[in-house]
């Protein structure tokens, strides 16, 4: 067995073939990092027995040549997935103890393919939260300084990427899930196209928004995963049957490449970000790529409309955790009322009470003139805006988060906007339901930092391929 830090699937099959390790090694191994990063909290719980059981059948597949295209590929997925026979809980309270009845069709197509699943990932409750500090089983601790934030919701997925306890992660994004813990953790984080990948079997948080995506160490496995996982699903209605090309890198392509002139003068935009903004935008241009500065003068009101549109979402979808079909019921209720109002009480967290309350304020008929029907407007004018800029470049370009990952239980935990701003920049491909990427770059202090690309819908290895060309910048 080879110890050692695979960074795509193709190492790992590479060495498969040339008789170097076997899935069971590779599952021995995985299982190992897991015991010995317990401390960083990413995982709620590994599957260890299935796994190598699961690595054995895959072995002899290989041996009889009919391996699917994710032999060797060791997945954790995020808690709020369903995995049929397995617990899924959207780290919760109110969902504790559920198992899984179905497979989400995004993971079942990759179980298809071979794929491993290692492990469920710790996460912000419900997907609801932007450091991972919400989990109602404790916050995840960045792999690079256990006393910053991984980024969240996604924190788990991404660190259990970063600190090698799997080869690939799935997470989701609703306005940033995926890319912000990326970027903290230097790992790549995929948002695909609205519809591209199926929702069923994730758990709802904001159904307009909500997109499962990929956290990897190479846009190759990013590419792959997509490829896999996209496509028409009966039991989605809102999922696309447009076709996923194979991605094949083109590092000569040059592209017409527009920078947010908003986020480079935000007050929000930490020094060193800024500087890692500039340098990646002179590197670019070096390398013969046409950038230049765009306005978007909607900066100040995305994140209002997203908090105001997610909100109202999730007070009707969590509306399902009532303490009368499934989920945490209340010991102490004698009526219908009593568990209503105990068992959400009691299952809930404070972040996620208080999305719920907002949601159902802002739906109120007193406010929904008012807030509701004002952020749908917003939301369609961010939409026409941002497709106007990618008719002219092939995409456009911001910091993925205003600053690195930033100190466990610090200010911004006291502060819930100071905290919804960590997704100020994420928030516009999530509302105009464009893919968007966060690359890593460069480090500032041991910490990560990552730029973020948008483009066109359904235009998703056009991001594979700008990050292709960019992790070149930054390879050592």
């Amino acid at each position: 067995m080879i110890a050692k830090k695979y960074t795509s699937l193709a190492q790992i099959q590479s060495d498969i073939s040339q008789g170097k390790t076997t899935c069971t090694d590779l599952a021995n191994y995985y299982l190992q990092q897991n015991e010995e990063h317990t401390q960083l909290n990413a995982v709620l719980e590994v599957f260890g027995e299935e796994v190598k059981i699961r690595a054995a059948a895959i072995d002899q597949k290989v041996k009889n040549g009919t391996a699917g295209k994710l032999a060797g590929m060791f997945l954790a997925i995020k808690d709020n997935i369903c995995y049929r026979g397995h617990n899924a809980s959207g780290s919760s309270k109110i969902l504790e103890n559920y198992e899984a009845v179905y497979t989400a069709t995004a993971l079942q197509r990759l179980l298809d393919e071979d794929v491993i699943v290692i492990s469920r990932t710790n996460c912000d409750e419900f997907a609801m939260g932007a450091s991972n500090e919400n989990s109602a089983f404790g916050p995840v601790k960045n792999a690079a300084d256990h006393a910053k934030v991984p980024g969240g919701s996604s924190g788990g997925s991404a660190v259990a990427v970063q600190a090698d306890l799997c080869l690939a992660a799935l997470g989701s994004d609703t306005g940033g899930s995926v890319r912000q813990p990326s970027s903290f953790t230097g790992t790549f984080g995929l948002k695909p196209t609205y519809g591209r990948i199926s929702r069923y079997g994730l758990f709802a948080y904001a159904s307009s928004f909500d997109q499962i995506g990929p956290i990897t160490s190479s846009e190759e496995d990013a590419a792959l995963l997509l490829e896999i996982m996209a496509g028409k699903d009966a039991f989605d209605a809102t999922s696309s049957s447009a076709p996923v090309e194979k991605f094949v890198a083109n590092t000569t392509k040059k592209y017409k490449i527009a920078y947010s002139k908003e986020a480079m003068l935000s007050e929000g935009l930490a020094d060193d970000v800024k500087s890692a903004y500039i340098s990646l935008i002179d590197k670019l241009r070096a390398d013969g790529h046409t950038v230049e500065e765009q306005s978007f003068p909607y900066l100040d009101y995305m994140v209002p409309c997203y908090y105001v549109l997610t909100a109202a979402e999730a007070s009707s979808n969590l509306s399902r955790y009532s303490g009368m079909l499934y989920g945490h019921r209340s010991s102490e209720a004698h009526d219908i009322e009593s568990t209503f109002k105990k068992s959400r009480s009691e299952g809930f967290g404070h972040e996620v009470k208080r999305r719920i309350m907002t949601g159902t304020f802002v739906l109120s008929a007193d406010s929904y003139e008012a807030y509701y029907t004002k952020a749908l407007k917003v939301r369609n004018v961010i939409k026409i805006e941002s497709e106007k800029i990618l008719e002219n470049y092939d995409l456009f370009l911001c910091p993925t988060a205003p600053t690195t990952a930033f100190e466990l239980g610090g200010e911004k935990t006291k502060d819930p906007i100071q905290m919804w701003l960590a997704d100020m920049f994420t928030v516009q491909a999530s509302l105009a339901g464009l893919p968007a990427i966060s690359i890593p770059t460069e480090e500032s202090n041991g910490l990560s930092i990552g730029m973020h690309f948008m483009t066109k819908a359904f235009a998703e290895n056009e991001l594979f391929n700008i990050s292709k060309i960019v992790t070149g910048y930054y390879a050592t």
